[in-house]
């Protein structure tokens, strides 16, 4: 390894000859200065990967001294000594114009600490989670040849997820593929699990051995903290939010709120008019349409009609649930900008609602225009790159300010949720249809529909799947694993054309299972 050139800035510098001889012994390179002037000559002519900087010296001081080499190199680590801990300095440190300081005396492990932390501590915080992942690895693979249940299948998802996002941090590891193959190995057989065990999760009469779908989140999550007294309660629903997604949004959310998480599955079809409106009416496809028709219409493909009668929904949703609000309810659907920073700039208003309810579309939009967007390819090529826009997108958003405004209001809570999740779809399924079958690519309806069934779910009788029937002889298939549809004519043109393209509708961990969370101010 190339070894690491170290500055040394001491008026004392003969007093730590030794300190010195046991860095050279353990392989750095260390050059001694006794001054300010000095150091800044030394660091013009030769690079330097560390400095030490005592504090007080004689002429130019230590914190002079730091702020022209931060105008020189602003990148160098700075490790401050110093004779006394004042707060002053850590306050130093903690703004970032210092890595770290020492106190004197300074012994030799002190300083070889320093060096250890500042040069090798990604390098050995990636050894460790190399280990550690292999670990969880072997687990995983190994636990996906037994008999799961949902509740295991949470357990593997979150796991997942959350190596997802540590090995973002070590590229270096190349453990990249071999999480993207589990991933791919766990999905083959979630897609099976939901294929056989689906079904039953909709039988009242199984109703105990099933997990939190779409309907039952207002009744389970939203309901109990309206009963709260005086709590205005914002219930947000981020469209098409994965976990990993939320995951990145809630490390900048922690500061403000005190935060509980849990999952729920979203019902399949994985798409906005199906697990959406199910969400805010409590009630399965099929029954909304046999309930409320006026508020179901079977339009292909025109989410703002299949979608524009959320508010209606969840108002039927509380009556039936005898769930009286203070004052009316307010409804926001944030389809652009505009929306979301009028909503931004009006927020106190809302502070004393009982209930507002915000439907926030920007996500889903990502999802759709990478489809379309050869910038946007460019910027988001894979699932880690997908998190890094969210986050970019998320800290400077309408919705963070949003959210930070609320953690200042009194007696409020947050439930915030998505209705389904996307995947990457890397895998074309050849389907045949007639013409006027729905042209979703995760699922479909339509007549005669026909593919292969290790790509898809064929669903014959749509009651068995809560669906609506929409005619006598529509049936609707549901594409697994990574799959997405592809009609035969123009198979190669359209193959292309969608391929690693984030899409929603069918069955996956990344679709199914998503969060459901309370938010408190702190």
């Amino acid at each position: 390894m190339e070894k690491k050139n170290i500055l040394w800035v001491d008026d004392e510098i003969d007093l730590l000859k030794s300190h010195i001889i046991f860095l050279s012994e353990k392989g750095y390179e260390v050059d001694t200065v006794t001054n300010g002037e000095d150091a800044l000559s030394s660091i013009k002519e030769k690079s330097y990967d560390l400095i030490f900087l005592d504090e007080m010296m004689a002429g130019m001081g230590g914190l002079e001294t730091l702020s022209k080499i931060r105008e020189i190199e602003p990148n160098i680590p700075v490790v401050m000594i110093t004779k006394s801990e004042e707060e002053s300095l850590m306050d130093e440190a903690i703004g970032g114009k210092i890595n770290d300081y020492l106190t004197k005396p300074v012994n030799p492990s002190q300083v070889l600490l320093v060096c250890k932390k500042i040069f090798e501590s990604k390098k050995i915080v990636g050894q460790y989670a190399a280990k550690d992942y292999l670990q969880d690895f072997n687990s995983i693979s190994q636990k996906l040849m037994n008999n799961l249940d949902y509740i295991d299948w949470i357990d593997i998802y979150v796991k997942l997820v959350n190596w997802s996002i540590e090995l973002d941090k070590h590229p270096e590891l190349g453990l990249k593929q071999t999480l993207l193959d589990l991933y791919r190995e766990a999905n083959k057989e979630f897609s099976k699990f939901i294929e056989k065990s689906y079904p039953d999760w909709l039988d009242k009469s199984n109703y105990d051995n099933k997990p939190t779908l779409s309907p039952d989140i207002v009744e389970k999550y939203l309901i109990k903290h309206l009963n709260e007294e005086n709590k205005s309660i914002f219930f947000i629903v981020i469209d098409c939010l994965r976990l990993d997604q939320w995951m990145i949004m809630e490390q900048h959310l922690n500061d403000f709120f005190k935060i509980e998480k849990d999952y729920y599955y979203s019902i399949l079809p994985t798409a906005t008019p199906y697990s959406r409106n199910s969400l805010f009416s409590g009630l399965f496809p099929s029954e909304i349409e046999n309930r409320y028709p006026e508020y179901w219409t079977n339009k292909n493909e025109d989410e703002k009609t299949m979608n524009k009668y959320e508010r209606e929904l969840l108002i039927l949703l509380l009556e039936r649930k005898k769930v009286k609000l203070r004052n009316e309810l307010k409804y926001i659907k944030i389809i652009d900008s505009d929306v979301g920073k009028n909503f931004e700039q009006n927020i106190l208003s809302y502070q004393n609602n009982h209930l507002t309810a915000v439907v926030v579309n920007f996500l889903d939009m990502i999802a759709h225009g990478r489809s379309d967007s050869d910038i946007l390819k460019e910027i988001a090529p894979d699932e880690s790159a997908y998190r890094s826009l969210t986050n970019s997108w998320f800290i400077h958003s309408y919705l963070f300010n949003v959210l930070k405004s609320i953690s200042q209001m009194r007696n409020v809570k947050v439930i915030l949720t998505t209705d389904h999740g996307s995947i990457r779809c890397l895998r074309g399924a050849k389907v045949l249809g007639d013409r006027e079958a729905s042209t979703n690519l995760r699922f479909k309806f339509g007549r005669n529909l026909k593919a292969e069934s290790k790509h898809a779910v064929y669903i014959k009788n749509s009651e068995n799947y809560k669906l609506p029937k929409i005619g006598v002889t529509i049936n609707y298939i549901i594409a697994k694993e990574d799959y997405y549809f592809v009609y035969p004519t123009d198979y190669h043109k359209y193959l292309t054309y969608f391929k690693d393209t984030f899409q929603h509708g069918g069955i996956s961990l990344e679709e199914m299972i998503i969060p459901i969370v309370t938010m408190e101010p702190k």
